[in-house]
This record gives structure tokens, C-alpha cells and sequence, in this order.
């Protein structure tokens, strides 16, 4: 008998990076770089300009590598979004790594507001978030996640989820969201995720941040979602956990209008 070897799976790789410097509508495109399945746009926006990441693979499997990036100058305001639901599919071989990091110049501020990430069922992923505040900068951050998709029906029984959150202002820790999600956390109790299906964190990190507490808990009402926020120190934490995506999505929407002038990024609207 001879043995078959096992079959070399193609994995998609990407990289891009953005450049947004002073000028005009709180700041202008002055580079774009891309290589393979990692893209961006940049169009005006209300309140500066909006840059959509999109990945053209159309998902993540594993082994998969994928590296965002923006650069935004001095006194610059911007929104950084993705194209659409980042999906996480089913790994057959290690995990799926995405890597982003932003620097934010001094005195400019950054929503950087990505759209949800879906896990489906043995999935794999390894994610790390760095936003790099310079003197006077800051930044409103989104992380969403929901674990397959109820209206298909879809039901996760496996996962592994590595995501690491940082804020830092000149290379030191002002917020840190170390999150290892797997398969016991689907079914522990209330302590983790008590059955919930899609889950966020929502984190403001300007001065004067924590003033906005209660503006944020009169907001925190939408049927189906539970959430909390608190506020020290120049920064606003809000947690959300909902039984489904639809229902996250609308109270992501509501705290946006609270935290954010202007209407929401341009792909997000429904």
C-alpha cells in the first residue's frame, strides 16, 4: 500500500495598510498600501474620514493570516469599519491569526468600529487588537462576536476564540481586554456567557470619558440585550450580551448615537 498524502490546503493572506494625514474634512488619504486578500476604501464622511477594511477571501479558516492597519496624523478625525461580518469557519488545521493595529497621532481621535465577527462551529481564531494613542489622542473601540448565525439555525458546540485588546498612550497599557473564549464557556453559567450567542465590548478612552456613564445607562434598555457600563479615569467600559445578533446590533447602534456625532459608518446603516 502506498500512502496518500494529505492534501496541501490553499490559505489566504493579506495585508493592508492606511495613511491619514492633516488636510481637508478633518484629514486626507496621503497612502494606501495592499497585498493580497486584505483591501481597503476611504470616502468622506461626516465627522472625517471613513476607511472600510475588507477581506476578499470572504472568511477566515485556519492558518489563514490577515493584518490591518491605520496611521492617522496629527489632529486628524476618523472612522475605521469593516466591509461586512468577519466570518471565523470551521479550522482543519490550526487557527486563523488577524493582526490590527492603529496609531492614533497627537490630538487626533479614532472610532474604529468594526462590524461583528461570527464564529461557526470549530472555529479557530487568533486575534490581536493594538490602538496606540499619542499625547492628547483618543479612541472609541468595538468588539462584537456572535456565536453562529440563529436565523440558519446554526449551532456552535466547538470554539476557540484568542482575542487581546489594547489601548496603549506611547507604548503603555491604558486598557487591556485579554479574552480566551472555548468550548466550556458555551454551556457554563452566569459567570460566562449564560447562554448568550452574541456578546460586545465598547471602550472610550478620552478625557472626560467616564462622564458619560450615564448618558450610556439610559440608552442600555433594548429588549433582548443585557448589558452595564462604568466609567474612571478617562475611560467607558460598556459589556452588552444578547441571545441573538440582531438585537446586539440595535443597542450597538443606539450607544453609537450617544458616543459619536454624526450618523453611523455608511456600511453599517440598514
Amino acid at each position: 500500500m502506498t500512502a496518500v498524502p494529505a492534501p496541501v490546503l490553499e490559505r489566504s493572506h493579506g495585508r493592508v495598510r492606511v495613511t491619514i494625514v492633516p488636510g481637508p474634512g478633518a484629514g486626507r488619504l496621503e497612502r494606501l498600501a495592499q497585498a493580497g486578500s486584505a483591501k481597503a476604501f476611504v470616502h468622506p464622511g461626516a465627522s472625517g474620514p471613513e476607511v472600510v477594511f475588507l477581506n476578499t477571501s470572504g472568511g477566515l479558516a485556519g492558518g489563514d493570516r490577515l493584518s490591518l492597519s491605520l496611521d492617522l496624523g496629527q489632529g486628524c478625525r476618523a472612522t475605521a469599519t469593516t466591509q461586512t461580518a468577519e466570518r471565523a469557519y470551521r479550522s482543519t488545521g490550526g487557527a486563523a491569526r488577524v493582526e490590527v493595529r492603529h496609531v492614533v497621532g497627537a490630538g487626533a481621535h479614532l472610532d474604529w468600529l468594526p462590524q461583528e465577527t461570527i464564529l461557526f462551529d470549530q472555529s479557530s481564531l487568533d486575534r490581536e487588537t493594538v490602538i496606540d494613542l499619542g499625547p492628547g489622542a483618543s479612541c472609541l473601540m468595538l468588539e462584537a462576536v456572535i456565536l453562529g448565525r440563529a436565523a440558519m439555525g446554526e449551532t456552535v458546540t466547538q470554539v476557540c476564540l484568542r482575542d487581546i485588546r489594547r489601548i496603549t498612550r506611547d507604548a503603555r497599557p491604558v486598557l487591556v481586554e485579554p479574552l480566551h473564549l472555548g468550548t466550556a464557556a458555551l454551556t457554563a453559567g452566569p459567570g460566562v456567557l449564560n447562554g448568550a450567542r452574541a456578546f460586545a465590548t465598547l471602550a472610550l478612552v478620552a478625557q472626560g470619558a467616564e462622564d458619560a456613564v450615564a448618558r450610556v445607562r439610559c440608552v442600555l434598555d433594548e429588549p433582548g440585550v443585557a448589558g452595564g457600563a462604568s466609567g474612571f479615569d478617562g475611560r467607558l467600559v460598556v459589556r452588552l450580551m444578547a441571545g441573538d445578533g440582531w438585537p446586539l446590533r440595535r443597542q450597538i447602534l443606539r450607544l453609537l448615537a450617544v458616543l459619536r456625532p454624526g450618523p453611523c459608518p455608511r456600511v453599517w446603516q440598514i
